[in-house]
């Protein structure tokens, strides 16, 4: 038996932020459907925005649970950095996990429906 990851659903009050933080991100396409966007991007499983009106935020890591979160590896995290925080996530944390003098490590994230990512240097 195969099994493959073909999509991670998202769920998100409002589609359009969401849908285009992750393409902002992530690069590729997005289709738009009145209730699910996609987000295409190479290398990734298709990203599926779910429409999910009263979507409430994880409030993690002091409240509520995360349910899950994705996990990035990328070769410049200080690009990366920049990329999402001008794309439109929120850190987490204030600190990080960043070796100031090998910049390796990993950063924690929301997008802007809430969803914990994290970016780890690969």
């Amino acid at each position: 038996m195969n099994i493959t990851l073909r999509s991670v659903i998202i769920d998100a009050a409002d589609l359009e932020p969401e849908s285009a933080f992750w393409h902002r991100l992530l690069g590729g396409s997005i289709t738009r459907t009145p209730t699910h966007h996609f987000v295409q991007a190479p290398g990734f499983p298709v990203l599926v925005i779910q429409s999910a009106p009263g979507h409430d935020a994880p409030d993690w890591p002091d409240g509520t649970s995360q349910q899950m979160h994705l996990d990035f590896a990328v070769d410049d995290l200080w690009t990366a950095d920049r990329t999402a925080i001008e794309a439109g996530a929120n850190r987490l944390r204030s600190t990080d996990d960043v070796h100031p003098a090998s910049r390796k490590g990993s950063r924690v994230y929301a997008s802007p429906a809430g969803h914990p990512f994290c970016l780890r240097s690969a």
